[in-house]
């Protein structure tokens, strides 16, 4: 075994890593850019290294500066994690060639697997089911747009390079074909260094069903079974389970099988999961599944295999890479219970999960309740620059009904302040009966959008709190006795104080009354209702309260302006209004469009002067390696252009004005 490691990662999967490298005893390097300085990965990190600045171009993604760090370090052995250069054929050579192991299949099998297109020819010579399509080198649209036409509408377009959901777009019909092609293969050549793309037919009813392999040096193939992602966001997941809903013992036998019969095909050695899309219009039936992908690397939700089989795959992959032979057989690998994950997202739901930064100004997370890997702490800052994730929730469970009460328990149990997050919405899903009775594929969060994403109106008793928070009120309570000159809040010499604050909630204004009673009582009235509340005591945050004979606690976070009311499973955030800002004309935002989170300037579709409808496209950009189109939010003619293709703009940037009607 290894006695010292570098981990060529970030975040969640470098302190993942380190946490069973350290358990083996090993030393544990870090690398970072400079935005990651003070990251959590590096804190906990043994040794660290700086690799660059911040864009992964020039850091993670750097081989050069990354073996200098391995250098310097004397580490024996890189884990490259997920992402960046973890499916990186010449990284697993330059790892071989400066005499450092690379923890991960040989440089062949992740050629061999690495593109999407080669990859299903050579699962097609080995007998593995493939979806019907275009796997062919010619690139030019016209032969697209030809082959899409014989595969028949919708179809798939799909990054031949990569993966997560980046590069792909679902065509509807031939009027859409040119554009969507166009926006895949930027997205492609901007995360993958390759704008090639394949053409799949789409399936109606389609699951994501993904099998877990490890394979060692020795000849020897094993699966630990199935994972189901089929819940997913522009093609990227959101919750993992395994096992699979529904899955037969017939079909979970075949896919292991072919699983393990594509992992022999390319020699492949260490972990990797087989990706399989599956017809599910009928139920899952052994014959209506086919081979898309092989993630040469351990996957984001490896950790629900690890759940339901009690083995830690990062062993397994440390093991392999040192040259151990596998002492476990297929027959005596068995699961039990249900595993599920979450991923915890810094974006906008109701804004078609667009990515969000800020500083993380309060975080709990609830690690009583779930296991949970996470990469971040309390004040760290979530920048443009890397995947959003905060956290990952994992639970187990006796059966899919005990994880899934389980999973949303935590989830009410997640407090994160500085930057909006997926958590309301993973909440919704969680309790969704759809997803409770299993009947879920690909497209489910598309057609539940509406009820996953809507905000609900707040409750009187969170707006109480919040009132009382705006209006500083929280702290006196009817416990403080003594001089009535010794404490001023809310005494008056003749009736009772009244406090008027406006609070804003989902960008909706909110008017709070507040009338203090002299034995510490509040009476709060809004639009949401009317409740009395007797604050008992408040301690960092945490308050219990007395309403209507009970008591309840919540906790009552701040971030700016802005207060987070973490009450009964639920989290509420209320701004403070502006009274100034109401001087301002309601429609003033309409004549200038924002960028909407920082990012970079893909393409600018429009020129000063051109006459555009509501809705046409304005300008495309990249955040966090996805496109985001940004439309005209009305009609009219574009008076100025701000911005040019390859500038880097922030949040709230003016990058168009049109011209006022």
């Amino acid at each position: 075994m290894f006695h010292s490691i570098l981990i060529a990662n970030r975040g969640e999967i470098a302190v993942r890593v380190m946490r069973t490298a350290r358990r083996l005893g090993m030393r544990c390097i870090a690398v970072y850019s400079d935005a990651d300085r003070d990251a959590m990965h590096v804190a906990l990190a043994d040794e660290a290294y700086r690799i660059g600045p911040p864009p992964a171009a020039q850091s993670y993604l750097d081989i050069a500066a990354i073996l200098e760090a391995a250098r310097r370090s004397r580490a024996e052995a890189v884990h490259p994690g997920y992402g960046f250069l973890s499916e990186n054929a010449a990284f697993a050579e330059a790892c071989a060639a400066a005499g450092v192991v690379f923890v991960g299949p040989p440089a062949s099998a992740i050629r061999a697997m690495g593109l999407k297109d080669a990859a299903k020819r050579s699962m097609e010579a080995a007998g593995v089911p493939v979806v019907p399509g275009y796997h062919g080198e010619r690139q030019d649209p016209a032969h697209l747009a030809v082959a899409a036409a014989a595969i028949g509408y919708p179809v798939l377009i799909k990054a031949r390079a990569g993966g997560g959901g980046k590069g792909m777009r679902r065509v509807a019909g031939p009027a859409d074909f040119s554009a969507a092609l166009e926006s895949a293969q930027r997205e492609a050549a901007s995360s993958f260094g390759d704008p090639a793309v394949i053409i799949e037919r789409y399936l109606a009813c389609p699951r994501h069903i993904e099998v877990q392999v490890f394979a060692d040096a020795h000849g020897n193939a094993v699966h630990l079974f199935e994972r189901d992602c089929s819940l997913q966001r522009r093609h990227q997941k959101v919750i993992e389970e395994a096992p699979a809903p529904g899955m037969t013992a017939e079909m979970r036998a075949a896919m292991g099988q072919a699983a393990v019969k594509a992992a022999l095909a390319v020699g492949y050695r260490g972990a990797g999961t087989v990706e399989f899309i599956v017809d599910a219009s009928e139920g899952l039936r052994s014959d209506r599944f086919y081979f898309m992908e092989m993630n040469t690397r351990l996957q984001v939700e490896h950790p629900v295999t690890e759940a339901i089989t009690g083995h830690d795959l990062v062993e397994w992959q440390l093991r392999v890479a040192a040259g151990e032979p596998f002492t476990l057989s297929q027959e005596r690998i068995a699961f039990r219970g249900h595993a599920i994950e979450a991923r915890i997202y810094a974006e906008d739901a109701g804004r078609n999960f667009a990515p969000a930064t800020g500083r993380l100004t309060h975080l709990h997370l609830p690690a009583a309740l779930a296991r949970v890997d996470t990469g971040v702490r309390c004040g760290d800052e979530i920048t443009p620059y890397y995947d959003p994730m905060i956290a990952k929730l994992i639970v187990h469970g006796r059966d899919r009904a005990d994880a899934l009460g389980k999973l949303a328990r935590a989830l009410e149990a997640t407090e994160v302040m500085g930057c909006v997050t997926n958590v309301a919405f993973l909440a919704a899903l969680a309790r969704h009966p759809g997803f409770a009775a299993g009947g879920v594929d690909t497209g489910f969060i598309e057609r539940e959008a509406g009820y996953l994403t809507a905000v609900a109106p707040p409750h009187a008793e969170a707006v109480g709190l919040g009132g009382l928070a705006a209006a500083g009120l929280l702290g006196a309570t009817a416990q403080q006795h003594g001089d009535p000159w010794e404490r001023l809040t809310c005494w008056r010499s003749w009736g009772l104080a009244s406090y008027r604050v406006g609070l804003l909630h989902d960008g909706a204004s909110l008017d709070v009354e507040v009338i203090a009673h002299h034995d510490g009582r509040r009476e709060v009235a809004s639009r949401a209702g009317a409740v009395t509340l007797r604050v008992l005591s408040i301690e960092n945050g945490a308050v219990r309260y007395e309403t209507d004979g009970a008591i309840r606690q919540a906790r009552i976070t701040r971030s700016g302006s802005e207060f987070g009311i973490h009450a009964g499973g639920q989290s509420t955030f209320f701004g403070v209004a502006d009274a100034l800002a109401a001087i301002e004309g309601e429609d003033a935002g309409e004549d200038l469009v924002r960028a909407p989170l920082p990012g970079l300037v893909k393409l600018v579709k429009v020129q000063p002067g051109q006459t555009v409808a509501k809705g046409d496209p304005l300008v495309v950009l990249e955040a966090m390696k996805m496109e985001h189109t940004l439309t005209a939010p009305r009609g009219g003619d574009i008076a100025e252009v701000l911005v040019a293709a390859g500038e880097v703009v922030q949040e709230g940037n003016v990058l168009l004005r049109l011209d006022q009607p």
